[in-house]
């Protein structure tokens, strides 16, 4: 089941995510909803928070290539275990700021750990587009958004496009 995505400025897009303690069906579910509301946007992250849902569970995939298998990751409490020295910079976007680009500089290499949706611990590393990707999504666990590594203006000017794209939406 899709769910709606809550836009910026929210609240509840600052707040820390809870850890997962326990896996139930519905924390499953959920999970599920998020990667078909993920793929509907269409996105590569998201992150529970982003539906009004303060646990810490992200969803990712970050296969963009015509033709090849999509690679759907489901991540439960999941925390960068290590991450390289070398930078990148990437032009990132969030499904919670549409329509807004920016470029943010990046470790350019993260070893991950979680948990999957079967309850078994995994770890994995990362680089590219998935490094970038897995860092945004866990930074919203902890109440960030890209916009956050912006200088002050930048970040104002698109708050303030965001406020009047909710305004218009509501009236809508």
């Amino acid at each position: 089941m899709k769910r709606p995505i809550i836009l910026h400025p929210d609240p509840r897009l600052k707040k820390t995510a809870d850890a997962v303690s326990d896996l139930s069906d519905e924390l499953r579910r959920l999970a599920d909803d998020m990667l078909e509301t993920m793929y509907d946007a269409p996105g590569i992250g998201l992150a529970a928070p982003q539906v009004g849902q303060l646990q810490r569970l992200i969803v990712l995939d970050c296969v963009k290539e015509e033709g090849e298998a999509p690679r759907p990751l489901i991540m439960f409490n999941p925390e960068i275990v290590a991450s390289s020295d070398e930078l990148n910079t990437y032009e990132e976007g969030c499904l919670s700021i549409p329509e807004q680009f920016a470029d943010v500089t990046r470790s350019a290499e993260v070893e991950v750990r979680w948990i999957d949706r079967d309850g078994k611990e995994r770890s994995e590393g990362m680089d590219g587009l998935w490094a970038t990707c897995v860092q945004h999504e866990i930074d919203h666990l902890d109440g960030k958004l890209f916009i956050d590594y912006l200088k002050p203006l930048k970040r104002q000017l698109i708050t303030r496009k965001m406020q009047k794209l909710k305004r218009e939406r509501a009236r809508a």
